[in-house]
């Protein structure tokens, strides 16, 4: 004998008042209330039948099956049937599936005996899920930039913890960030920001599997100003969602600043302090890592406790860039404690200057007489060139003609040039005794 396995809730036509609404500050879709009596909700359904009441809005029922099983299919009461392939053409009813469970939304179902037709596992009981609500650790109404937060939000189902171990994969929560576009503040007109999504799986900081408490530390990397937190339960069928009061986002409250070494041989200073209109100065313990421009890492922690700024010894070891980072622990004004990742903090280390000559003032007269003599030693300089360049030139020309006339001298032994010269400087010597004698 197969039983049916699964769990039901559903949608009257009426709604909570609002004082009900604000009493518990609670938003969701729908109001959830229980398909029979509390017998007929927990023992077991012969022929894979649930009975739905006339009135009912709107139903989704959750049937296991073997793994790896198709789908089931459901019979309304008047015969007709119900299939996965047609549900995206019909709008009265959505279809999740998976390689173990049937999820099913039925809007307006047809009132009476319906049945489930499939491999659904047996020996199992129906779980009727109503009432479904949630509720969402608030947030405070002042948080700070790279503040790392923990929260804590569970579901409820008439006031005990529904289990959602067979379907876990599909549910899981969100946390926005609505901005309240206060044009007071730098996130005026930013829209949302998701800031977190948490999953019932006891993986990471969630605490237990599928415990319906969901768990889990985000940090705030958003920009500064007013938002609204939105917490949002999502499954394929429902959702459920939790408005909280609006928070103001704040600067981080942790401030660094440095001094750079005077000589070689010392050490840069680091100093933190808070803002301590926001946060205690003597709570504030670090706890982080130095970046040294050679790539060096060393470890910052500061644990000690009192009232001054922390300060920091850094090795100087030489030009470049510096960075720090910092998660801090402190307590607010308020006595909230606070955990706090620091903004990646740098400083440069510039080379030594090249140190230019300097420039000596001299006696106008000694001036007068520098530039003279250095107009006469480019004078002396310019006549020294000119007499090189005129020995030079006359060499060159000597060295030209002696060539062509020992080149001559082989050529015409007998007419060379150098007897050419000897017999024309005769003849003038001749011509000219000639006419140095007197006529008779």
């Amino acid at each position: 004998m197969l039983f049916s396995s699964g769990f039901a809730f559903a949608q009257q036509s009426s709604a909570p008042t609002a004082g009900e609404q604000n009493k518990s500050n609670i938003y969701y879709e729908d109001v959830i209330v229980p398909i029979g009596n509390e017998y007929q909700n927990s023992i077991q359904l012969l022929n894979n039948r649930f009975r739905v009441d006339n009135g009912i809005s709107e139903i989704a029922i959750v049937f296991f099956r073997e793994y790896g099983s198709p789908p089931v299919v459901l019979v309304r009461p008047d015969g007709s049937k119900l299939f996965i392939e047609n549900s995206l053409d019909d709008d009265s009813y959505t279809w999740f599936e998976t390689d173990t469970y049937d999820m099913i939304s039925l809007k307006n179902p047809m009132p009476g005996p319906w049945q489930a037709v499939g491999d659904v596992l047996p020996q199992s009981r129906v779980m009727v899920i109503a009432d479904i609500t949630l509720s969402a650790q608030a947030i405070p109404n002042v948080v700070y930039s790279g503040e790392t937060l923990k929260q804590v939000a569970f579901l409820q189902n008439k006031g005990s913890e529904p289990d959602i171990t067979p379907f876990r994969e599909v549910i899981s929560l969100s946390i926005d960030f609505v901005s309240t576009n206060n044009p007071e503040y730098p996130n005026f007109g930013l829209g949302s920001r998701t800031v977190a999504r948490f999953e019932d799986n006891g993986l990471g900081f969630d605490e237990a599997d599928a415990d319906g408490i969901f768990t889990g530390q985000f940090n705030l990397s958003i920009i500064e100003g007013e938002w609204t937190p939105i917490f949002t339960l999502r499954t394929p069928l429902f959702t459920r969602e939790q408005v909280n009061e609006k928070v103001v986002l704040l600067p981080n409250p942790v401030q660094i600043s440095h001094h750079l070494a005077d000589t070689d041989d010392a050490k840069h200073m680091l100093t933190v302090q808070t803002d301590e209109t926001q946060v205690s100065l003597s709570s504030l313990i670090l706890d982080g890592t130095l970046r040294y421009p050679n790539g060096d890492v060393a470890r910052i922690s500061i644990t000690e406790a009192n009232d001054l700024p922390k300060q920091i010894p850094l090795n100087n070891v030489g030009e470049g860039i510096y960075k720090v980072n910092l998660s801090a622990y402190a307590t607010s004004v308020t006595g909230r404690n606070l955990m706090l990742t620091v903004p990646e903090y740098s400083f440069v280390v510039e080379p030594p200057p090249i140190i230019e000559p300097i420039a000596v003032a001299t006696d106008p007269i000694i001036e007068e007489l520098m530039v003279e003599q250095e107009s006469s030693s480019e004078e002396e300089e310019t006549l020294s060139l000119m007499h090189i360049f005129i020995i030079n030139f006359a060499l060159l020309v000597f060295g030209i003609a002696f060539l062509y006339a020992l080149a001559d001298k082989q050529k015409n032994p007998t007419n060379h040039l150098s007897l050419r010269i000897i017999r024309l400087l005769n003849f003038k010597r001749s011509k000219s005794a000639k006419d140095s004698i007197p006529a008779s």
